[in-house]
């Protein structure tokens, strides 16, 4: 899956690399908590959707979010960019059950369906000699129900890479 992945992803590089402008990437998120693949439309220079399909719990999430990007942000160079957003998430985990019964182990599998709300925040640099981004990410997010129930999760970082078209 993951060589497959890279290989289209560098097909579209080949393909694409002297485009000028970009409306749309897509990339891969690398974290601890909720790696996955990443697609984002920018509305403008300023506004994007993400759509991030995530692996978290022996499930598959699916993640919207809407962010804001800040160009300027830093004097020293504007291909640093900071952006902020909010977001929704739905998906399901599962998870082995394990009870002893008369000195007997038992275990069975179980899932169940969960939704949140999600927050991110990081920072992007914009490489101009090739359409790349490349990022870290902090995206907090609350579970609103699921196996555990209300529960908030703070530190899922991680580092993106993304292809722009």
């Amino acid at each position: 899956m993951k060589r497959l992945l890279l290989g289209t992803l560098l097909l579209l590089l080949v393909c694409t690399a002297g485009a000028q402008g970009f409306k749309q990437s897509l990339g891969i998120r690398a974290a601890w908590m909720t790696p996955g693949i990443e697609y984002r439309y920018y509305t403008s220079d300023a506004l994007s959707l993400r759509g991030l399909l995530a692996l978290r719990n022996n499930g598959v999430q699916l993640h919207a979010l809407a962010e804001l990007h800040q160009y300027d942000l830093f004097p020293f160079s504007y291909q640093l960019v900071f952006f902020y957003g909010a977001g929704v998430h739905v998906g399901f985990e599962s998870w082995d059950d394990v009870r002893f019964v008369d000195n007997q182990r038992l275990s069975e599998t179980r899932s169940a369906a969960l939704a949140g709300i999600d927050g991110i925040i990081g920072i992007e640099y914009l490489f101009y000699e090739a359409p790349i981004k490349a990022g870290i990410e902090m995206k907090p997010f609350f579970d609103v129900f699921g196996r555990n129930g209300f529960r908030f999760y703070v530190p899922d970082f991680a580092f993106t890479v993304k292809y722009l078209f």
